[in-house]
């Protein structure tokens, strides 16, 4: 009985010594595909930003999902991309806007959903407009693409003149 034992235990070791190094790898496969997607979730988001700013009104709808919807500091609502570009038709058009952000935070889940938060400034020298606002953005990961399917700004007060 004691030698059974001894046998059994010294099977599971051998067992466990040659299932390690197999775990180990799936577990840096997993690992190296959630740094793959972080890295894409960079991409995306900075073309993203940089689209917007650059008056690129196709490569900006390209990284929205049809179904987003965006929420204006101002409290307007635009549900689909359709709905956000024609709400957008003027920004792209006229091309005069000053848009900077500063990124304040980010949470990349996987390849499944990532937030990013921005301290964001929207101007219009031409007719002395500047509105200021805590905007955050949603994304999602679809089709090996990450994608702008939320994002709503929050007006800052205007600041004492």
């Amino acid at each position: 009985m004691q030698k059974n034992t001894v046998r059994t235990l010294a099977a599971v070791l051998a067992a466990g010594a040659v299932a390690l190094p197999g775990i180990a790898a799936a577990t840096d496969g997993a690992s190296g595909e959630n740094r793959g997607c972080a890295a894409r979730f960079d991409e995306a988001q900075r073309a993203d930003m940089e689209s917007f700013r650059d008056f690129d009104a196709e490569t900006w709808r390209d990284g929205h999902h049809e179904d987003a919807v965006s929420v204006f500091a101002s409290g307007h609502r635009f549900s689909g991309i359709d709905a956000i570009m024609a709400a957008q038709k003027s920004h792209f058009e006229n091309r005069e806007a000053i848009w900077t952000w500063t990124e304040i935070d980010r949470h990349v889940h996987g390849c499944k959903t990532a937030t990013i938060e921005y301290d964001a400034t929207y101007e219009l020298p031409s007719i002395g407009f500047k509105s200021r606002a805590l905007t955050v953005v949603t994304y999602t990961f679809e089709r090996g693409r990450w994608l702008s399917i939320y994002d709503q700004g929050t007006a800052f007060p205007a600041p004492a003149q």
